[in-house]
């Protein structure tokens, strides 16, 4: 382990108790947590040294975000604040929902970090073209635009009819909605705002290069410098696809990124790695894992396929060892990234006939 992994690790620790401390204690943390303290019959913050200490707590359940009342989730530490609420997919059943204050703020923070400015300039105006409605994402591309000194122009899209369509067989109103999403951007493209920066998933920016070819124009023509895209789409096969005959020379970064756990980087990826694409969780606040898709408990070799596991750990969200609907390929870390990575994100193959990806 390079000594830099080792101060990734003991800052991770560090994190982990200062978390726990938090969401544990009475005076702070949310009715959720503090029942099911009561029935563990041990305490937490007495007995959570660290990171491996957290798998003594039973798999996280992703039924406990569904429904309400949302309040059991809000830390006392937080009483008075203001609060969003997020919710993810929503396409069967009720959708899982997450308490925020400004946890996604702070993610793209960090996240403005790793882009750089040559493709994404300060001060420049941003288009959003990706989900609406009840999404963190929108706001969280919002921020990102504000945080960087621009201003972030933005679509009406609902994913959800758009995966009722699909499953419908509906392709000619698909495709007569995904028109509709496009003629939202190429408005917002044409009205003279010089936006230079974009977020969208693969779908969607294939389907915004096409339009526009057809225009006689590019992404690049068209003023984009800088993308930043997400979605189980994004295999290397497509990332080259993308630049070869889709970006006209823009850059692009990929992104894996979710409610419940902020945002994934990726590390460069182009010819010179074959176009592998491989994210790392924004440490300490997220911890992703690969493991055994029979025992969630250990840890795969580097390089073995292996499902996502999840902890996520702010003090307005803690979530312990959360098994993604997501596999990959564990990494090893990075020179920028002291910790393990995935690559090869796919839809976990146990619930992968009956995923619809719809506009990711």
């Amino acid at each position: 382990m390079s000594l830099e992994t080792e101060k990734a690790r003991a800052a991770l620790d560090a994190h982990v108790r200062e978390i726990v401390a938090w969401h544990f204690d009475p005076a702070s943390g949310s009715p959720f947590w503090l029942d099911y303290a009561k029935k563990l019959g041990w305490d937490p913050r007495k007995e959570i040294g660290g990171f491996a200490d957290l798998s003594r707590f039973p798999a996280f359940e992703d039924e406990w975000l569904r429904g309400g009342p949302v309040q059991r989730w809000i830390p006392k530490g937080f009483a008075g604040k203001p609060v969003y609420v997020f919710e993810t997919g929503g396409t069967t059943g009720i959708p899982k929902t997450r308490v925020a204050f400004d946890d996604f703020r702070t993610d793209y923070e960090l996240f403005s970090r790793t882009l750089p400015e040559k493709y994404f300039p300060k001060g420049a105006n941003w288009l959003m073209l990706g989900p609406s409605g009840p999404r963190r994402l929108r706001l969280a591309v919002e921020h990102l635009a504000q945080y960087r000194g621009g201003i972030c122009f933005c679509v009406d899209l609902d994913p959800r009819w758009v995966i009722k369509l699909i499953k419908k067989g509906w392709m000619e109103h698909l495709e007569a909605y995904k028109g509709h999403v496009i003629d939202q951007a190429v408005t917002i493209l044409q009205a003279g705002h010089d936006s230079a920066c974009m977020f969208t998933t693969p779908k969607l920016l294939e389907a915004l290069a096409l339009r526009l070819e057809s225009m006689g124009t590019t992404i690049r023509q068209a003023g984009i410098k800088g993308i930043f895209s997400g979605g189980t789409e994004f295999t290397p096969q497509w990332n080259r696809f993308a630049h070869e005959e889709l970006l006209d020379g823009a850059y692009m970064t990929p992104t894996y990124g979710n409610t419940l756990m902020g945002l994934a980087a990726s590390a460069p990826t182009g010819p010179e790695n074959n176009y592998k694409i491989t994210y790392y969780a924004p440490q300490p606040r997220a911890v992703i894992e690969v493991v055994d898709f029979d025992d969630s408990a250990k840890l795969v070799e580097y390089g073995q396929t292996g499902r996502v596991k999840l902890t996520t750990l702010t003090k307005e969200f803690f979530m312990p060892g959360f098994l993604e609907r997501d596999e990959g390929e564990r990494e090893p870390p990075h020179e920028k990234y002291a910790w393990d990575g995935v690559s090869g994100v796919r839809p976990f193959r146990g619930f992968a006939a009956t995923t619809t990806v719809g506009v990711y």
